[in-house]
């Protein structure tokens, strides 16, 4: 199973995507933890650019990489993933977050929060349910942005049981959707499926990244998520997405002009006027055609790039979780300081988002380099060395 580096490089602007996600968050219509004085929905048309398939993504990619991983170590592997996943979603929940909550606190209670962060932080950990603005009340401890850790774990484990316990299934299934995703198929079958799960679920559901009640999400996220792990090595899925990356681009084009249209243009609204229930109902469709036809899109055009195992890639790829785990805790905390200078968002925007990849890879260097903070973000505590490294020291013992 060699390394597919295509998939790497996917993978690590993906993450990154998220950064320049969670900023504009900011300054969107959109409820989140803290606002700008200057919200509106200008950005929100962009924001849709990647809001139906940015996470899509990333679980189908994590299920490659699962399959990926139990091929190289199927001894224990559980507990290896357990490690290296749960232990930093713990310590993410009970120190990476809480500025968080804190900040979402000062802006949002009634009257404002005034006791300082210490004080809150002690009553986060204790579970106190009183931070309450009306009926709303803020749930800690909390995982916020780290919900996808948690969904990633349970999506592992259940991949973990199918491919430990019933291998000639999953070998099978795998032969099976090879056969059907192989043409045409490749664009059809996933976009059905998603199809599906919106049509049926989004509209009794509400996204709550709670894990126990967020039916829809699951309904489109563990299926691509397993369907990476069934895939990650059949080259006829991932050629068909090649051949068609041109036919996947323009549909997926199509799809963002009518959501775009459907949200911003058509002058429906679900409050003073509710669009036709059929009209409704196409744009669920439509949605999860963008949300898969972009994914094989991008997938379709990296597959016929020849990466290699660059350094700056090696770099990235170990860069790229604790980066995450760390930066939409540094744009809450550097938007919600910065809000007194009162800078424009055409000011303020690329600010924020250089400030917050600067003093991300900033925390990740300092990760790196201390051997007992490296589990809490996700890294071996004893770092491989790279290939060239290697050879270049076995060379020099050689002499």
């Amino acid at each position: 199973m060699e390394r597919r580096y295509d998939l790497d490089w996917v993978r690590v602007a993906a993450f990154f995507l998220l950064v320049l996600y969670h900023a504009g968050m900011y300054y969107v219509g959109w409820d989140w933890h803290v606002k700008s004085p200057y919200a509106s929905e200008t950005l929100e048309p962009l924001m849709m650019l990647t809001s139906p398939w940015r996470l899509s993504l990333l679980f189908l990619v994590s299920g490659v990489a699962t399959a990926f991983l139990f091929g190289k170590r199927p001894t224990g592997f559980p507990g290896q993933r357990s490690w290296r996943l749960l232990l930093p979603l713990i310590f993410g929940m009970l120190v990476i977050v809480t500025p968080q909550a804190y900040y979402e606190v000062v802006e949002k209670l009634p009257g404002g929060y005034h006791d300082g962060y210490l004080a809150f932080w002690g009553r986060y950990l204790q579970g106190d349910s009183s931070f309450c603005r009306e009926s709303d009340c803020l749930d800690v401890p909390t995982w916020n942005h780290l919900w996808f850790v948690a969904y990633l774990w349970v999506y592992t484990m259940i991949a973990w049981a199918l491919l430990r316990f019933a291998p000639g299934t999953m070998e099978r299934a795998g032969r099976w959707l090879e056969r059907r995703l192989s043409g045409i198929g490749v664009l059809v079958w996933p976009a059905l499926l998603l199809a599906i799960a919106r049509v049926a679920l989004v509209g009794r559901f509400e996204s709550t990244h709670a894990l126990v009640d967020d039916w829809y999400n699951h309904a489109q996220y563990l299926p691509l998520f397993l369907l990476g792990v069934l895939v990650a090595t059949r080259n006829g899925v991932w050629n068909a997405l090649q051949r068609m990356r041109w036919h996947a681009l323009i549909v997926a084009a199509s799809g963002y002009v009518f959501i775009v249209w459907y949200f911003y243009g058509s002058g429906y609204d679900d409050g003073a006027m509710p669009p036709p229930d059929a009209l409704r109902m196409f744009q669920r469709v439509v949605w999860a055609m963008f949300q898969w036809t972009a994914i094989a899109a991008i997938f379709g055009f990296v597959r016929g790039i020849a990466f290699t195992d660059a350094p700056a890639l090696r770099y990235l790829r170990e860069a790229v979780f604790p980066v995450y785990i760390l930066h939409q805790t540094i744009i809450v905390v550097l938007a919600h300081n910065a809000q007194p200078l009162g800078l424009r968002p055409v000011v303020e925007g690329p600010l924020l988002v250089l400030a917050t990849f600067g003093l991300s890879f900033t925390g990740f260097e300092l990760v790196r380099r201390l051997r007992w903070l490296r589990p809490l973000f996700g890294l071996k505590a004893n770092p491989r060395p790279d290939n060239a490294h290697a050879e270049r020291a076995r060379a020099a013992t050689m002499r």
